[in-house]
């Protein structure tokens, strides 16, 4: 067992390990004997955990039976400390091919990595300590892939740790350290009807064509051999996950993507569900015309005053959805429903006279939240861009404004439709002096703190840093000051570290986040959720980046990042706001989508917004 690891030249001397269960302790159910080792030689720790039958039958077994406890330092204290002190760690368990890229998350190398070099890796669990709510990530468990020991046989897990500069250097040193290392990636893990993804296979070992074997649902898949890669393209008519079994020189592993309907279809599909079937018809009741949670195990809508399953706040982002939708797409029963919506947002939810913003409806503001004012902000704009009544924007204008009378320049909200706000202003000779004034005055405010983010309600995340870009390429896009494109790039930078390049659809360009299937799902459980819509907010900001600066990188990166987010619309347009990734969270079974329909959308909606064309 290990209690610390750090790298001897780090200047913040930080510790890459740390959690409530020592690094390396392993928990059996079978009755296995197990003996670890370890061997440091200089940067370089090697670990070996070797697996016994002294029994006198066979054993078996199952992917959770076997834990081995792996706790990097990955969790949210303060900003400040998380820049310097801890880490992401980006996980992937894919059988004779599995690793942990730990990158520091403020980007300073050195960082850490791990890679298998004997055995397989199954799953990951993690163990999460509940008193410290969104901020703890948890400790994280690796299970070995099942497997069988005759009496007297032993099967060893072992891998390499080792620092390396970031994520380039992470696969060229992993390519290094494991013998027989692939690296997998396609060019599309999510893909939208009759479209084709090319897959390349990299190999850091020879072989011959009669060593290759590509398995789709058993059957096998042709493919080519060049320049000691594989290559092959990913094809279906058919709807679904395709899981992809490779094996090359007898080292296994696989690729996972997943198949949608055509972009276009998918958003009427949920557009449709969403007015047939999350929308509240009762006269009697001041819920009247609301789009509300749907609980897809019950077929029912939902609604609790408790946060978010109210009726404001997120759940703005099915209004958005709908009003985006209908940009493009005429349907009368679906205007009809927005209408009956924005009645209800206007009558409970907003102050049209003043801008107030309102937490639930019978505009209940007894709990405050800035979180929200931006958001129907945005969907007066959307309005506006739907019916073109200037009476729209005047709404936003005093919803933004009354959001930075209200402490908003303090703040980093999640999307903030200031600049968009202020060009459609301008198109209509309005005057939004003030609004710039104030918009500009809250960019330099973030460009001056930099990276010591100030805690919301999560110590340190994503959908802090997002914002924070976000806000200073809108800036820039208003100004054309140089200033704040220079800040900008420096919380792209940051921002980027959340996001790791595992081959599955669930984690490619997909944003580490943790705690939203608790808070927004039914079963109420933390953990890993991969994918959360929230991560469309890296999209956007690679998306404003890439055309800024045309590099077509970031437009890759922001294509990657949007489409991970829509394997939470499923074909009939019922949604899932979480997909909670790890084995099991605290013992109980996780690797579910929450039957909660709760504040998805706007993933949706960012993808129509962004790449509407795809």
């Amino acid at each position: 067992m290990m209690k610390e690891l750090i790298h001897p030249q780090d200047r913040y001397k930080m510790n890459w390990i740390e959690g409530g269960t020592e690094w390396g302790t392993v928990k059996c159910v079978p009755p296995l004997d197990v003996e670890v080792k370890s061997e440091k030689r200089g940067d370089i720790l090697k670990e070996e955990y070797i697996f016994t039958n002294n029994t006198d039958k066979d054993i078996f077994t199952c992917l959770t039976d076997i834990g081995i406890y792996t706790p990097f330092n990955d969790d949210y204290t303060s900003a400040e400390e998380c820049m310097t002190n801890k880490c992401h760690a980006h996980i992937w368990c894919g059988g004779k091919i599995s690793y942990v890229m730990a990158l520091r998350m403020g980007g300073e190398a050195p960082h850490l990595g791990l890679v298998l070099n004997s055995g397989s890796i199954g799953g990951y669990s993690v163990e999460r300590d509940i008193k410290r709510a969104s901020n703890d990530r948890g400790d994280f468990i690796l299970h070995p892939s099942p497997f069988s020991l005759a009496p007297g046989e032993s099967y060893t897990v072992s891998w390499t740790l080792f620092f390396h500069d970031g994520k380039e250097d992470f696969y060229t040193k992993a390519a290094q350290y494991c013998k027989k290392f692939l690296n997998v990636h396609a060019d599309k893990y999510v893909l939208f009807g009759g479209e084709t993804s090319n897959v390349e296979i990299k190999t850091n070992f020879s072989f011959t064509e009669n060593d290759v074997q590509i398995l789709l649902n058993h059957e096998r898949i042709d493919f080519t051999v060049k320049n000691n890669s594989v290559l092959f393209q990913a094809k279906t008519d058919a709807c679904g996950e395709l899981k992809y079994q490779i094996c090359i020189g007898g080292v296994h592993t696989y690729l996972r993507m997943i198949v949608l309907p055509a972009l276009t279809e998918l958003a009427a599909s949920r557009c449709r569900f969403i007015t047939k079937k999350q929308q509240y018809s009762k006269d009697s009741s001041r819920l009247n015309g609301a789009y509300l949670v749907y609980d897809n195990e019950s077929n029912s809508m939902f609604y609790s005053p408790l946060y978010d399953y109210n009726g404001g706040r997120e759940r703005i982002g099915m209004g958005l959805l709908i009003a985006l939708y209908l940009q493009t797409k005429h349907d009368a029963d679906m205007e009809k429903s927005l209408s009956d919506y924005a009645e209800y947002v206007r009558r409970e939810l907003v102050n049209e006279e003043t801008g107030e913003v309102y937490n639930d409806y019978m505009r209940d503001d007894s709990y405050k939240r800035l979180y929200n004012a931006p958001w129907f902000a945005l969907f007066y704009v959307e309005m506006y861009k739907l019916y073109k009544d200037r009476g729209y924007l005047i709404t936003a204008y005093k919803i933004i404004m009354n959001y930075y009378e209200n402490g908003g320049s303090e703040f980093y909200p999640i999307e903030l439709p200031a600049a968009e706000l202020i060009n459609l202003m301008r198109s209509e000779d309005m005057n939004a002096e003030k609004l710039t004034e104030q918009f500009l005055r809250h960019a330099d405010r973030i460009a001056e703190t930099g990276t010591k983010y100030p805690s919301s309600e999560v110590n340190y995340e994503q959908s802090i840093v997002a914002p924070a870009a976000d806000i200073l390429l809108k800036a820039y896009m208003l100004t054309n000051d140089e200033k704040y494109l220079s800040a900008a790039k420096r919380q792209i930078d940051v921002l980027e570290l959340f996001n790791g390049l595992q081959p599955d659809y669930h984690l490619y360009e997909t944003a580490i986040r943790h705690w939203d299937g608790y808070w927004f799902g039914k079963r109420r459980m933390y953990g890993d959720t991969f994918p959360h819509y929230w991560s469309a907010l890296t999209a956007n900001v690679y998306s404003d980046y890439a055309r800024i600066t045309h590099d077509n990188e970031y437009l890759k990166k922001a294509e990657y990042s949007f489409r991970g987010v829509m394997s939470l619309f499923m074909l009939d347009g019922s949604a899932s706001c979480a997909y909670v990734y790890p084995v099991t969270v605290n013992g109980e079974r996780a690797e579910y989508y929450d039957p909660y329909a709760n504040d998805q959308d706007w993933g949706l909606y960012y993808m129509l917004k962004y790449m509407g064309n795809t």
